[in-house]
């Protein structure tokens, strides 16, 4: 994964990132529970899960779904459908006039591909959306992609490489990387 950082676990960092994920998922928790009229409460709430104000014109429907919120930032005029997940230790970046369709997952974490280092580290490495993409319903963005200006990602897909500038992509297919060494 590109400009991929570790975090090993049972340190400092990495309970200070447990107590903010656990902070994080009950202020989500909190804001699904909102009426959805109740819009002032709702961007109270956001504001507390990204620690600060949000633009005016961000639009999030609910259920929405966050495990870290430090790390993202978001552009004009950004629309987020209901049924979203961002894990967004590793930071997520939203240009401006960016949809996001239902049930897409930004995930910016996971753990070494190594046997021996899985379960010792926490990786993170930053998603990076630029103004003017769609993104379609139920689409997974693997950590340290960048999806360029204008393209569109169609629903379904799983992206795991950066996107060019004006795009259309799509694809669900399994592709082996490589054979991982047996213990």
């Amino acid at each position: 994964m590109r400009n991929e950082r570790r975090v090993r676990n049972r340190t400092a960092e990495s309970r200070a990132f447990a107590e903010r994920v656990r902070v994080a998922m009950e202020l989500s928790a909190r804001l699904n529970a909102l009426p959805f009229d109740a819009v002032d409460a709702r961007r109270e709430v956001l504001a507390q899960i990204f620690g600060g104000a949000v633009p005016e014109s961000l639009s999030i429907l609910p259920p929405f779904h966050c495990d870290y919120g430090l790390g993202a930032a978001f552009g004009e005029r950004v629309f987020i459908n209901q049924g979203c997940f961002f894990l967004d230790y590793g930071g997520i970046t939203i240009g401006d006039r960016v949809m996001i369709g239902p049930r897409v997952t930004l995930s910016t974490a996971g753990h070494p591909v190594e046997l021996d280092e899985r379960y010792d580290f926490i990786t993170r490495a930053p998603i990076v959306i630029e103004d003017d993409v769609w993104i379609g319903a139920a689409v997974t963005v693997t950590p340290g992609v960048t999806i360029g200006r204008g393209s569109v990602v169609g629903a379904g897909a799983v992206v795991a490489k950066d996107v060019p500038p004006l795009s259309v992509v799509t694809a669900t297919s399994i592709v082996e990387r490589r054979r991982l060494k047996s213990p």
